[in-house]
């Protein structure tokens, strides 16, 4: 465990406070060295949630966030990324982004690396998964370990669906269909042909890089199916980061801690609007 040297009100909560809401549930204390700049956070964002209980129209502004973190993020380790992982900590804490920590999730990959040092100098939560690729599409996948990584070739860019799904379950992990409402790499852009897959319950309904009207396709089908709903900014250049993200009502430090809040249907997903 970490040491606690006091109390915290988590980025998230802060900034939901400048917009006139007042966090109702404390915050654990948590670590953290912040920049001069980060405190007070000076810029104010509107904060939209998806809640899959009501109409994708019906999602509400400025709901009370404990821990909100950005599920979806690569790095330059992806083939198509520029941004390094400490830039999008400096843009975060420059832009103070209320958010409170990120998930890199590299293509077809995954080489984890310790970025304590990076989580202690910006007071942010790093963790790490992967985006495979199978026949419907990209996969977001939460709480790999080395045992998950022998089930299927994580390189492969045909991987059958049904068996990620399977080594995911098998290893107690978590997948979610990346911007499914995306042409070609998005899951409903290929339920026509091959059908609703069995073992989904979560899907990315919003995504910083997809298109309104692509969104809008994965909320209505998380709505149609009973699909929960989280967010990623799907950055791959530092200016990218901190679009999208999932609000949590605990804190969260660790995969594991990620992994159980995911299979407890204990988070919504959010998109973050500079005023």
């Amino acid at each position: 465990m970490r040491p606690q040297p006091g109390p915290f009100v988590t980025p998230a909560a802060q900034a939901l406070r400048y917009l006139g809401t007042e966090a109702t549930r404390p915050t654990p204390p948590r670590p953290t060295t912040l920049p001069p700049s980060c405190s007070p956070r000076r810029q104010r964002y509107n904060i939209l949630f998806f809640d899959t209980t009501h109409a994708a129209s019906n999602a509400v502004w400025g709901k009370p966030a404990h821990v909100i973190l950005d599920l979806h993020n690569h790095y330059i380790k992806s083939d198509d990324a520029r941004a390094k992982v400490e830039n999008y900590c400096q843009w975060i804490r420059s832009r103070d982004i209320p958010i409170d920590g990120i998930v890199l999730t590299e293509h077809r990959q995954f080489e984890p690396t310790d970025y304590t040092p990076l989580e202690k100098k910006y007071g942010l939560v790093i963790l790490e998964g992967s985006e495979v690729e199978t026949e419907y599409g990209h996969v977001l996948v939460y709480g790999v370990t080395e045992g998950l990584m022998r089930e299927f070739d994580f390189a492969r860019i045909d991987n059958p669906l049904a068996d990620v799904l399977a080594a995911v379950e098998k290893h107690g992990a978590i997948a979610a269909p990346a911007h499914p409402g995306r042409a070609r790499v998005g899951m409903f852009a290929h339920t026509e042909q091959l059908g609703i897959p069995e073992g989904i319950s979560i899907v990315e309904v919003y995504n910083g890089g997809s298109r309104e009207d692509e969104d809008q396709v994965a909320m209505d089908n998380a709505q149609k199916f009973g699909y929960r709903g989280i967010g990623g900014s799907d950055a791959h250049i530092v200016s990218h980061i901190g679009r999208c993200g999932t609000r949590f009502p605990a804190r969260i430090e660790s995969m594991g801690e990620l992994v159980e809040a995911l299979a407890a249907g204990e988070f919504e997903a959010l998109k973050l609007q500079k005023k």
